[in-house]
């Protein structure tokens, strides 16, 4: 039999955070509710006059084990169990002297704050919830004869409708069936979470995603769709815990393009400089650095100043009124910034519509954490992209070596590009992006894309060359040929950089580099599988003359070998690509020896005198596979190393 109203004589109130408790206690208790609690909320409740029982009354056993222990009791929970309509229920209650309970009142230990403040092992665990969770979920499973609230709102919604209509309603019970069971799911999920993560476990067989509603968004992505904002208490600063000061509501857009453009700016350090992205589509139009917020609004805004217009502002300091001034010149949707001062807060108060948020901080871009996309049927995690470019990670492969800002320019192009949809093309020079290119199929699209930017900025500036003449250009694209490299080179940059490619890219792509006079560099080495580690000395470097750059024992049978090319005319300098010797130890590495990329390996050794190292390697036996051809970058001959390999000597 389904009841509808529901009248409310006792409830159990057992709550962590007692803001407004005696408010709600005394609510309660003025329409006749007859009020039973628990510890520390039970004196709060006597504190302020009120009659309350202790929940032993109706257990016939104190708490015990710390607190541990108070709830978990078939005198509690039968009473919020039993069907009024269930006669065996009934007499069963009537039987061991278990009263009925209408209401529940539970908010949870603070488990996800503990975690938040970052306190230790012991804290976190003491703050777990056990009964709290069983008592939700009980009075959830029976919400047809029990209402159960989980917060302040929860409480108010079932006190008006016992004032208006004498009891709570069938459908308020449901919905607060509904959201008690996403609350207790939320919470599990964080503690499982934070478990797995002490554990550094990065795939559990189980993985639980949880967030609390912050906001009902007006529409999604496109008007038809609906959308919303969930939060899931990390505390990582951005647009999840931001103070909005001013302006429209935030809108799905809103917040995509937020979230990516204060990501951005956190890379970096603003100790070091000021630093300002736009974006718009999240993707960037403009980043640059300054010595003021206003210098790198205004260098950032360059780059691509019609596409920046309501677009999305994003700075690692604090606002002030200058910078704030410019950027009120144009059309802008939102700004962020870790602060702002009073002046520039009111500057933009005369801009209604415009969005100023407080982020109070910046997000660690080093720190780890979770990135997650549903797709049909499931839902792909993998962490968030918390890898760092430094000087230190970049290899030159080519014979000229970048100087000091064509580096620090590097990293600053990689550290964007790491923010623009692949394929990503980020020109830049001096600490400001020159072009970007983001989004494309095609690797070439995109840096045709992000040179006709640069190229338009000129124009609308009114430059006598785009900025991309004497940038360097990054990517996170991959390169078999020298198609979309060439572009950059016709750009004017000077040094171009993207992931480690394979080696049949590198024999396109490093001689295009080296006959045009750009610098190519990637992050990485390359590893190949030898069967002996001296047969391997014996040929790298005795008959090519490489440099042994690290031969380190490890154990009886294994050692770290590294090598390069270096000396004999051969990528002076110590250009190219190290290469890690590894003794092949299992007949599945065996079988892959000269083999090791989906076909035969290729190689290229770049000289500055092709005929005298042709004739040396053959002196020393190098077993050349062809006669010597021209090239429209210089002479090549192939040759085969000890293992199948083949190598392309190139050079003038």
């Amino acid at each position: 039999m389904t009841i509808d109203i529901v009248p409310v004589r006792r409830a159990l109130i057992s709550v962590s955070d007692k803001a407004g408790l005696v408010e709600q206690a005394r609510a309660l208790s003025e329409k006749g509710v007859d009020l039973v609690s628990t510890g520390g909320t039970k004196a709060a409740i006597a504190a302020a006059g009120l009659a309350v029982r202790d929940v032993s009354d109706i257990t016939g056993f104190p708490e015990m084990m710390d607190g541990r222990v108070k709830t978990l009791h078939p005198g509690v929970h039968g009473g919020l169990l039993a069907r009024r309509d269930t006669p065996d229920h009934m007499a069963s209650m009537k039987a061991h002297d278990i009263v009925e309970i209408d209401l529940l009142y539970v908010n949870l230990y603070p488990f996800e704050a503990t975690v938040a403040a970052g306190s230790p092992w012991d804290d976190c665990i003491e703050n777990i919830d056990i009964g709290g969770p069983a008592m939700l979920r009980a009075a959830s499973k029976n919400h047809e004869f029990v209402a159960v609230c989980t917060d302040a709102e929860d409480l108010a919604a079932a006190l008006a409708e016992i004032a208006e209509k004498g009891g709570t309603t069938l459908a308020l019970r449901k919905r607060l069936a509904a959201k008690t069971y996403a609350r207790t799911a939320a919470y599990d999920a964080a503690i499982s979470n934070w478990l797995f993560a002490q554990l550094g476990e990065e795939a559990p067989a189980w993985r639980a995603v949880g967030g609390k509603l912050k906001q009902s968004l007006r529409y999604g992505e496109n008007p038809h769709q609906q959308a919303a904002f969930y939060v899931n208490g990390d505390n990582r600063p951005g647009v999840a815990s931001v103070r909005q000061v001013q302006g429209k509501e935030l809108s799905y857009n809103n917040l995509n393009d937020t979230d990516a453009a204060y990501e951005l700016v956190a890379e970096f350090d603003p100790a070091e400089s000021a630093a300002v992205a736009i974006i718009k589509h999240a993707n960037p139009c403009g980043v640059a650095l300054g010595v003021n917020v206003l210098e790198a609004y205004q260098r950032a805004l360059a780059c691509d100043s019609v596409s920046a217009f309501g677009g999305v502002v994003a700075l690692n300091r604090k606002l002030d009124r200058a910078a704030a001034e410019a950027i009120a010149e144009i059309f802008t949707e939102v700004v962020i910034a870790p602060d702002a001062d009073e002046d520039a807060i009111a500057v933009f108060a005369k801009k209604k519509n415009l969005r100023l948020l407080i982020a109070g901080g910046l997000p660690d871009p080093a720190a780890p954490g979770l990135y997650a996309k549903t797709v049909a049927g499931g839902l792909l995690v993998q962490s968030r992209d918390n890898g760092r470019v430094s000087a230190g990670t970049l290899r030159v492969v080519t014979q000229r070596a970048p100087d000091a800002q064509e580096i620090a320019d590097m990293v600053f192009a990689f550290r964007v590009a790491k923010h623009v949809k692949s394929n990503a093309i980020v020109y830049a020079k001096d600490g400001q992006t020159a072009g970007v290119g983001a989004g494309q199929m095609s690797r070439v699209d995109s840096a045709r894309i992000a040179r006709r930017k640069a190229e338009d900025a000129a124009q609308h500036m009114g430059w006598k060359d785009p900025m991309t003449v004497g940038s360097v250009c990054a990517s996170d694209a991959f390169f078999p040929f020298a198609d979309g490299l060439m572009q950059a080179v016709q750009a004017g940059a000077t040094m171009k950089s993207s992931r480690p490619p394979t080696t049949r890219a590198s024999r396109w792509c490093s001689p295009a580099c080296g006959t045009s006079g750009t610098d190519m560099s990637h992050i990485g080495a390359f590893t190949l599988l030898v069967r002996d580690y001296d047969e391997a000395i014996a040929f790298y470097v005795g008959a090519l003359g490489f440099t042994l750059l690290e031969d380190t024992a490890l154990s009886a049978d294994k050692r770290w070998v590294r090598v390069a090319p270096n000396g004999g005319g051969v990528a002076p300098n110590g250009g190219g690509v190290a290469l890690l010797l590894a003794k092949a130890s299992t007949p599945e590495q065996i079988a892959r020896i000269g083999d090791q990329t989906g076909g035969r390996v290729g190689f290229f050794l770049h000289t500055d005198d092709f005929a005298r190292d042709h004739a040396a390697f053959v002196a020393k036996g190098v077993r050349f596979l062809e006669e010597p051809r021209s090239e429209s970058y210089g002479k090549v001959a192939v040759f085969s190393d000890l293992y199948g390999a083949k190598w392309d000597l190139i050079g003038p």
